[in-house]
């Protein structure tokens, strides 16, 4: 890479989506019969701009005669899927190889015209910030923003010469690919770590073993009305950790706190966070140092290792999501009274001792691969509009 005077001449024109797709898959734009089993069925849900592919969660499915009959095309792998509707409006990933999905609707796959732009360059540019705010800017109708196959005429892309364009794709795919696999170990060894934990305190739990509420193994600190402590300085302050950068990570739009707080309020890397209301999940921090808002439950203990009640909440937290979902509420939520329902197992201090030396290298390995994640994200996302617009030159 280089800067300025790059190893080509970077000359940028431009062009509609319209005119750099030759082929748009969709579902018919009507929500398809769903079956118990069969073909995952990729929902907006599933789609988002950091994982290279769809993300298999919370899925419905298909049977294998609607997927053959009731669509009218099926994406094909290195297709571009992008989501059309709702709060992932805009979100962008790539049809895998194999393709084991069908797409539901408000997303379309959008295939290249390869003799006008390069695949991996369309992915790279759909994902830009400059074309993201394009999107977001777009001037839809009805509450909920809707991107319709209309409005590809009015995305403009930018369009460097097809060397550049395949340099730029390129290199936007190659960082990808790390990430995608480190996203791949990490859930590798969340399925080794949530194996032992079925074994040990499921299939085999001891008769014996002290049983005790989850409030009893950990403290689980609940977060601060963020907006009573803004921050009187540009110095002092820190991104406010929302349900939503949870989900997402810290971004742009995160609100500030003033950092001068309870140090037991801030959150660092490494932290396991429990959002008690509204999208329950419980996960381990991997973002940057960040003040806990309310409605977060930052969760420690100096009796008891990490991974030991980091795993007890996530075993509950189906029971907990249930809990939430009976409330009739606007935002679903747990009490604490719902922790201290929520029993768990406590094996006596030497077999817990044994637990550990298998347990916790699994969680220290994910936070570092965590870190390593993080660390690629951010210089994707920053190369990203750089390239985009010639400020840094890939060498082709």
């Amino acid at each position: 890479m280089s800067r300025e005077n790059g190893p080509f001449e970077f000359i940028q024109q431009k062009i509609s989506l319209a005119k750099a797709t030759k082929f748009v898959v969709d579902n018919r734009g009507r929500t398809a019969p769903t079956a118990s089993t069969g073909i995952p069925l990729i929902a907006t849900n599933c789609v988002n701009n950091r994982d290279l592919y769809p993300v298999h969660e919370n899925i419905r499915f298909v049977s294998q005669s609607t997927y053959t009959n009731w669509f009218r095309s099926h994406p094909k792998p290195g297709d571009i899927l992008l989501t059309l509707k709702g709060s992932q409006n805009g979100a962008v990933c790539l049809v895998p190889d194999p393709v084991d999905f069908a797409i539901a609707q408000d997303m379309v796959a959008l295939r290249a015209d390869e003799d006008v732009v390069e695949p991996s360059f369309l992915f790279a540019a759909l994902r830009s910030p400059d074309v993201q705010a394009q999107i977001k800017n777009l001037d839809v109708s009805g509450v909920i923003p809707h991107l319709k196959k209309s409005d590809f005429d009015k995305l403009i892309l930018p369009l460097p010469d097809l060397g550049a364009q395949k340099a730029i794709g390129n290199l936007y795919l190659q960082i990808s690919r790390k990430i995608d696999l480190l996203n791949r170990q990490t859930r590798t060894l969340e399925l080794m770590a949530e194996t032992l934990f079925r074994q040990w305190f499921v299939e085999d739990a001891q008769e014996g073993w002290d049983e005790r509420p989850l409030s009893s193994i950990a403290n689980f600190l609940n977060g601060l009305a963020c907006q009573k402590y803004p921050p009187t300085n540009d110095l002092e302050k820190l991104p406010v950790l929302k349900i939503r950068e949870l989900s997402n990570g810290i971004s742009d739009t995160a609100d500030w706190a003033t950092s001068q707080v309870k140090p037991g309020y801030i959150v660092e890397a490494g932290d396991v966070i429990f959002a008690w209301s509204a999208s329950l999940m419980v996960k381990v921090w991997d973002g940057e140092k960040c003040v806990l808002n309310q409605h977060l439950f930052k969760v420690t203990s100096d009796k008891f290792p990490k991974w030991f009640y980091l795993r007890w909440c996530k075993h509950h937290l189906a029971e907990f999501i249930a809990v939430a979902a009976s409330h009739a509420t606007t935002m679903g939520h747990i009490k604490r009274g719902d922790l201290d329902a929520a029993m768990v197992l406590v094996p006596p201090p030497p077999v817990l001792e044994t637990m550990s030396k298998q347990m916790q290298p699994l969680l220290d390995k994910q936070i570092a691969i965590a870190r390593q994640r993080k660390t690629l994200e951010k210089l994707r996302d920053t190369l990203l509009p750089k390239l985009m617009s010639g400020e840094v030159r890939v060498a082709y």
